[in-house]
């Protein structure tokens, strides 16, 4: 970067750079003594070359060869850098890398010193803060903890383990801190590790696990952001790691150590209150704006959004700040200039370091002092320095104090000298004083969630708030006693307190959620977690294509088994339903919108499950030869228009011959293999666990219903199809589609459902079958309320047999999208415009309502206007009157197709 600004000269980046480091570095210039190979190669811009010299490789002594190059590699990547060649990621990495090697040569010789010849296992050194993000300093410590197996660290038989492991954590110290003639080649902090003040330097894994899992505190999680197993035993090291990610990544958020994060950036600018000023002595690492605010800006999304997100489960600063504008959670330009300012930040902050090797973040106080760290980096004096810092430090801090601002904890709760009755009467609730009691009883032991002090500190910040929202509420009592019902089921509700506190806007939200939508509210009481997921920006986005939300729910990572991506699928299929449901009571997107969103988030599921479960289930059978797993959805799946409520229809197929057997150390046949893999999936679409349920399924529409065999062959399939089934079979054709299995057998059994619907019919015959149908469901399932749209005659079954009728008896405008059926029936002829239009309404109503009024019956009167939002239509009275008129539409149809009248009830007045 220097070499870039000197303008003028004749001499190479690299002759400019080893020159700046003779005339402004000492510890450079003593190294360019010291090496003169290495001085030569770089002179010749012969990075590489040099980098494969730096270690001299004279001395046995690890201790002596690790400090030689040391020294080498200090030098070789302080000309790089100087020199413009490498970027502060090189400059870090190589250092990091350096860091590795040496600890792992440390552990290695340690052991070997007791048991020589014995293979470095059991020992395991974890990489914490710069060194486990791989961005380690140029002077820098490193924080590793060390952890060790008794069962496998190599020792002397009369040596007990832990004494054994303690004097190979002594050892690796001595080895790596000890200044010598040669200098030293790391100064070893292992105060990161578990209760420093007590325990010893190295830990058994089952301790430091006991630790993280029960007694840690927040700023320990924290500091495994950037964990890495670096060194020594580094297998038994990631299963570590692996272990306590619960710990460090938690599905719900975490407020305690979200405000210690603020807490620790007080003291520190307290503490350092003399270097926050940029000028002479500003602390980069420490001071306002400085590196540490850009690290914990970083962490702090992080430890708010990771649980949730692993793609944010990143180690390095800049990447973790890339990754969150990807994420929409940060703007993009604010990721750009706090990753600027952190790669500048950095990069002098190794200037300052290279002058003598020192572990120093602070400008130099004295003019002169400070002129030659400006000049080493090509600036012209110290005065120029400042001025970009103050920039930087501006940037950075402003964006860091908004952070804070926005997520820790208020002050002390200011004492109102107002009485809670009268609060609540100049709210204008009614009955303050009982009201008042109630509410007051919440504190007394009431509810399990507020008996700690705690618990009712963060609701007292609350409190103000929460009675003004249900002031606003549009039902008061309904959102009232749905409150005391979600505060009732929480185990604690301290996070929930503290969001709410820190995203007062959430509050109107969940308050809409209390008075107009009990599926939601039912669901956020089990769960009080989805909420967190409201405070990202894509809260209110439709979720992508299948394959994209195929990718977010088979996400893994190391060490997870079947039964953890049972519970994560559940976890992520239930906030993206929530989330959905929230959008629609919001209006953030359509009805449409949503049941389609509802289908493809159940599609995506099938799959991932699918063949989550096919592999567990080949690990102990194998495979069948020549044959796949294939499975079709029908009904509102197959359609594409599911409601938070709907099951999902499903027929289980396999391809391929059913004679054939499988290759796995049990083998079954075909049909067996499959009718216990088509169990299992079902098992994992449906079975209830600690991360709720999923889906109900019905498989009740497979060939011979519930008498037949839970999965049959294609060819079975086809057959059964084309010679036995019913009419009534042929119509749910008319609403499926795959949605599991390979292309080819995708395609197959496409061409299979083509040639039965395809199939010539005698019309008369289609329509007794047809009103007989429609006879019997009218019998034996009535609708369940005025706003059952579904099953009330002239609602949206009697439509689609109207459109199956049509599509069988005409062998055309076959879409299992039904508005699309709809549109090219009438497109045809066959039916007016208008039954498309009166179809879409009421699937929209049918959407709204398994949400609102789940039992069908009138929402009560505060949430109707949301209801006919919703629908599109301008008030309750309109979209009854809309209602209405689509039920006589669709009744106007059935006369002029089949014939016969349709009953609509007498309260349903039909226009004209």
């Amino acid at each position: 970067m220097g070499a870039a600004r000197r303008t003028g000269s004749t001499m190479t980046p690299f002759s400019h750079a080893l020159q700046r480091a003779r005339d402004h570095a000492p510890f450079l210039a003593r190294a360019l003594d010291r090496r003169p190979d290495l001085a030569q190669l770089l002179e010749q811009g012969q990075i590489d070359a040099a980098l494969n010299h730096s270690a001299d490789g004279r001395s046995d002594d690890i201790g002596v060869a690790l400090r030689r190059e040391r020294l080498g590699l200090s030098l070789v990547v302080a000309i790089a850098d100087l020199a413009g060649a490498w970027d502060l990621g090189q400059v870090t990495g190589a250092l990091s890398a350096f860091a590795d090697r040496a600890l792992d040569a440390a552990i290695g010789a340690a052991i070997r010193r007791r048991v020589p010849d014995a293979e470095n296992t059991g020992f395991s050194g974890i990489a914490l803060g710069k060194q486990g993000a791989g961005e380690l300093n140029y002077s820098s410590d490193i924080d590793p903890i060390l952890l060790f197996d008794p069962d496998a660290l190599p020792r002397r038989d009369r040596d007990d383990p832990a004494d054994a492991a303690q004097m190979v954590a002594r050892r690796i110290v001595e080895i790596l801190s000890t200044i010598t003639a040669d200098g030293y080649v790391f100064r070893v902090d292992l105060r990161l590790r578990p209760q420093s003040e007590v325990t010893p330097l190295a830990l058994s894994f089952d301790a430091a696990i006991t630790h993280y899992e029960s007694s840690a505190l927040a700023w320990e999680r924290a500091a495994f952001i950037r964990a890495r197993a670096a060194s020594g035993d580094i297998a038994r090291g990631q299963a570590f790691l692996d272990t306590i990610r619960p710990f460090v990544w938690r599905r719900s958020l975490d407020f305690g150590a979200i405000a210690e994060i603020g807490r620790l950036t007080t003291r520190i600018r307290d503490h350092y209150a003399g270097g926050q000023a940029v000028g002479p002595g500003y602390d980069l690492k420490r001071g306002r704006g400085g590196i540490r605010e850009v690290e914990f800006f970083a962490q702090t999304h992080q430890l708010i959004h990771g649980g949730r997100n692993p793609s944010l489960r990143l180690r390095g600063t800049r990447a973790t700040l890339d990754a969150l504008a990807a994420a929409g959670i940060i703007a993009t330009a604010d990721a750009d200039t706090l990753g600027d300012g952190y790669d500048r930040l950095r990069t002098l902050e190794h200037r300052l370091q290279m002058v003598a090797d020192q572990q120093t973040h602070s400008l130099p106080h004295d003019r002169d002092a400070l002129d030659n760290v400006a000049r080493l980096d090509g600036l012209r004096d110290g005065a120029a320095l400042v001025a970009e810092l103050a920039d930087i430090s501006e940037a950075v801090g402003t964006r860091f104090d908004a952070l804070i601002a926005a997520w820790a904890p208020r002050g002390a709760v200011a004492v109102t000298e107002r009485p809670l009755a009268q609060e609540l009467a100049e709210l204008g609730f009614a009955e303050p004083e009982a009201l008042g009691a109630r509410i007051e009883a919440w504190n007394n032991g009431r509810f399990r969630a507020l008996r700690s002090e705690a618990a009712r500190e963060a609701f007292a910040r609350i409190r103000g708030p929460l009675l003004r929202a249900l002031a606003a509420a549009p039902d008061r009592n309904r959102a009232l006693v749905r409150w005391e019902q979600l505060i009732e089921q929480l185990p604690s509700a301290i996070n929930i307190f503290r969001l709410l506190e820190a995203r007062p806007a959430l509050f109107d939200v969940v308050m809409r959620i209390l008075a107009h939508a009990p599926t939601l509210a039912d669901a956020l009481a089990r769960r009080a977690d989805l909420l967190d997921a409201l405070i990202d920006r894509s809260a209110f986005d439709l979720p992508g294509s299948v394959p994209a939300i195929t990718t977010r729910l088979a996400r893994t990572e190391r060490g997870d088994d079947y039964q953890c991506l049972l519970d994560a699928v559940r976890r992520r299929v239930g906030e993206m339903r929530f989330a959905l449901g929230v959008q629609l009571i919001e209006q953030a997107n359509g009805a449409r919108d949503i049941a389609a969103a509802l289908s493809r988030v159940a599609e995506a599921t099938i799959g991932v499950l699918a063949a989550a479960t096919e592999a567990e289930f080949a690990a102990t059978y194998g495979t069948v030869p020549g044959s796949r797993l294939v499975i079709l959805g029908l009904g509102r799946l197959g359609g594409g228009a599911l409601t938070h409520a709907s099951d999902l229809d499903l027929v289980f197929l396999f391809s391929g011959d059913f004679a054939q057997e499988s290759d796995g150390a049990r083998p079954l046949g075909a049909t067996l293999y499959y009718a216990r893999l088509v169990q299992r999936v079902s098992v994992a679409l449906s079975i209830q666990t600690a991360a709720g349920a999923l889906y109900d399924v019905d498989t009740r529409l497979r060939p011979s219903g519930t008498q037949g065999p839970i999965a049959v062959s294609l060819d079975s399939f086809a057959r059964y199809q084309t010679h036995e089934a019913w009419t009534w079979e042929h119509m749910a054709l008319c609403r499926a589609r795959p949605v599991y299995g390979s292309d080819d057998d995708r395609a197959a059994l496409c061409a299979i459902i083509d040639r039965v619907l395809h199939t010539p019919r005698d019309p008369q015959v289609l329509r007794a079958d047809v009103l007989k149908m429609r006879g019997e469901m009218a019998r034996h399932k009535p609708p369940k309320g005025p706003l059952d749209v579904k099953l009330a005659r002239g609602g949206l079954v009697d439509a689609e047999f109207i459109v199956h009728y049509l599509q069988l008896r005409e062998c055309t405008a076959f879409d299992p999208d039904a508005g699309l059926a709809l549109t090219a029936l009438a497109n045809a002829g066959l039916l007016p415009h208008a039954v498309r239009d009166s179809h879409d309404l009421l699937a929209r109503l049918l959407v709204v309502v398994r949400l609102v009024a789940p039992d069908g019956a009138y929402p009560p009167p505060a949430s109707r206007g949301t209801v006919a939002a919703a629908c599109g239509a301008r008030d309750w009275d309109s979209l009854l009157a809309a209602i209405a008129a689509a039920r006589c539409t669709i009744a106007a149809a059935w006369q002029t197709v089949f014939d016969e009248p349709l009953e609509i009830s007498s309260h349903d007045t039909c226009p004209g």
